[in-house]
């Protein structure tokens, strides 16, 4: 078997979940990464793995980064890991415990992560700097892929424009930045004294078991997904890439020549999904607003961690599933606009992207929601963590144990508690490790150009606030589903519980009112029309006449055989403008 028949591509979920979306701080440059390279393996307690003492130490004393940014990649960089639910669980009641400062510092300083890995994870952060070509013209340098894109290279650029969905752009980044990657994990007795490795240097196995974060592949293009170390020490590729069972070592120069000639797009990205995934069609097509929505995924083939499903311009829509299709799925939401999109399975992560006018509710997310270049959307989540960036008018009800990231380009961003829940909700945060404590929805995080922004010096009223109480309106989720949640989990935060029990208190008052008026029948007729009129009305105006409408059930049913939708496993439920259409195949 020749070593052309392996493939080894870049793993999506670190760029996807790991690179946060904004401009890298300089401190992350090359030059100090490799600083830091140099330090961790030589002082104790940094290797082989880093507590948050140490790497606080570092990033704090050494590269004078805040500590809360210091702490926003250490926490991201733990999302990435594969804890178990119970882990994140023991996790979560140990840091709800806390009731200072201090105490909270005992518990991080139990928190350690893989040096190496870490020191990748940290170079990645490169993925979203801007250079100064592409900010003048808005593109890379010229490659042969864009040339003569094909209608599918076409669709794939238009739906992953941003660059931790884009898998060519993951494929670029390595390729062009192999060599530093490797060298990060070149011992210091190997390096020159410039920084750089000497050509006869050699590489551990245990050094590059760590670009399993970035890296995996297969041979002869089967489905069985290694991991690099493995498929660089036995089968074709051990002897393109120098490997020694003797020494447990590989020749550098000869591992990144094989890493190079190897490495291909990931078959399991964006593009192999939008050109080849199971696409979810529509039942009955139809003229206008559903004509246009395009759904498909991957999840019957991928392996976790690369599992997707990409919804585009869902139009004037409700679309509702759970489905086992959807758990530990990374989920696109792209161009949707005035739609109503229920999502109730336990997710891998969610990026909502240039959306407008729209409301999204998710099941619990694992790992990050991730809100980019929407207008007036609200987004109802359970998640590890929530970040916004260049969107305007956007709500966010979110029960995270993370404070949330706003990134740059943020307008009149409004923050405001978890105020729903489903049958199943509580059994779904269970099974993804997330609980109602610590909840830090209302303590947001700037992150902008030039780092974090202090809000306590200089808030930006412009950019974000928390709601007030007295707008608060809880949300019913209006599907019959299997499970015992009957309560938003955790409860309200008082001042929100206030709200609502004095509005329930002027309900139960305008009743008494209209007791107490004694009107006869043919005046109760006429106020009752009145009634209708007016809230009729306030339905159209406020935009409630559609998601309503939207909720009636595809097929008609007698009347008295159900009051409220249901969503099916394995079925969407969706109503547009007529009555009696059909639902989604899934």
């Amino acid at each position: 078997m020749e070593a052309g028949s392996v493939s080894i591509w870049p793993r999506m979920e670190p760029f996807l979940l790991g690179a946060l979306q904004v401009a890298p701080t300089s401190k992350l440059s090359l030059h100090y990464l490799r600083k830091m390279a140099t330090y961790v393996r030589t002082r104790d307690g940094c290797f082989p793995v880093l507590g948050w003492s140490m790497w606080r130490h570092i990033a704090c004393g050494k590269l004078q980064l805040p500590e809360d940014l210091a702490w926003l990649y250490f926490e991201t960089f733990d999302l990435l890991i594969g804890h178990t639910p119970e882990e994140r669980l023991e996790w979560a009641e140990c840091l709800s415990q806390c009731t200072s400062k201090s105490e909270l510092d005992q518990q991080r300083n139990k928190f350690s992560v893989d040096t190496l890995q870490f020191l990748l994870f940290l170079h990645i952060q490169q993925l979203n700097r801007v250079s100064l070509r592409t900010s003048l013209i808005g593109e890379e340098w010229p490659s042969h892929r864009t040339r003569s894109p094909s209608p599918s290279d076409r669709e794939a650029k238009t739906s992953s424009q941003n660059k931790n969905w884009d898998d060519q752009a993951h494929l670029s980044f390595v390729q062009s930045h192999l060599v530093e990657i490797v060298e990060l994990l070149v011992e210091p007795g190997q390096m020159s004294h410039s920084g750089q490795a000497l050509r006869d240097c050699q590489i551990s196995l245990e050094a590059v078991r760590s670009l399993g974060l970035l890296l995996e592949g297969s041979v002869c293009h089967g489905r069985v997904v290694q991991p690099v170390h493995r498929l660089l020490t036995k089968g074709p590729l051990q002897t393109s890439a120098g490997y020694s069972a003797l020494t447990n070592s590989f020749p550098l120069h000869k591992l990144i020549s094989c890493l190079q000639h190897s490495l291909t797009l990931n078959p399991f990205g964006i593009t192999a999904c939008l050109r080849s995934g199971k696409k979810l069609a529509w039942a009955q097509q139809v003229e206008g607003a559903m004509k246009r929505a395009k759904i498909a995924r991957n999840t019957h083939l991928a392996p976790p961690g690369s599992k997707m499903v990409l919804m585009s311009q869902v139009f004037k829509q409700t679309l509702a599933k759970t489905s086992d299709k959807l758990t530990g799925a990374n989920i696109k939401i792209h161009r949707c606009s005035d739609a109503f999109i229920y999502l109730l399975s336990p997710l891998r992560s969610v990026s909502v992207d240039k959306c407008r006018d729209s409301t999204v509710v998710l099941g619990p997310v694992e790992t990050s929601v991730h809100i980019h270049c929407c207008q007036n959307v609200r987004v109802v989540c359970v998640a590890g963590r929530i970040a916004v960036g260049a969107s305007s008018g956007c709500t966010i009800h979110a029960l995270t144990p993370t404070r949330p990231v706003l990134l740059p380009g943020n307008m009149d961003i409004t923050l405001g508690p978890f105020h729903t829940f489903y049958p199943s909700l509580e059994d779904h945060m269970a099974s993804v490790g997330l609980a109602v404590v610590p909840n830090a929805w209302d303590q947001p995080l700037l992150l902008g150009t030039e780092g974090l922004v202090n809000t306590s010096s200089n808030p930006d009223p412009a950019c974000y606030r928390l709601l007030p109480p007295t707008e608060f309106h809880s949300l019913a989720v209006p599907f019959q589903m299997e499970g015992d949640t009957c309560e938003v989990p955790g409860g309200l935060p008082p001042p929100y519980q206030a709200a609502l029990d004095e509005k329930q208190k002027r309900i139960q008052n305008w009743q008494k009112t209209v007791m107490q008026a004694r009107l006869n029948k043919e005046q109760k007729r006429q106020f009752q029309e009145l009634v209708e009129v007016k809230f009729h009305e306030w339905l159209l105006e406020t935009g409630h006449r559609q998601e309503l409408d939207s909720l009636i059930p595809p097929t008609i049913a007698p009347l008295g055989a159900t009051d409220t939708p249901r969503v099916n496993d394995d079925k969407y439920i969706r109503a547009g403008q007529a009555v009696g259409q059909s639902p989604m195949a899934c």
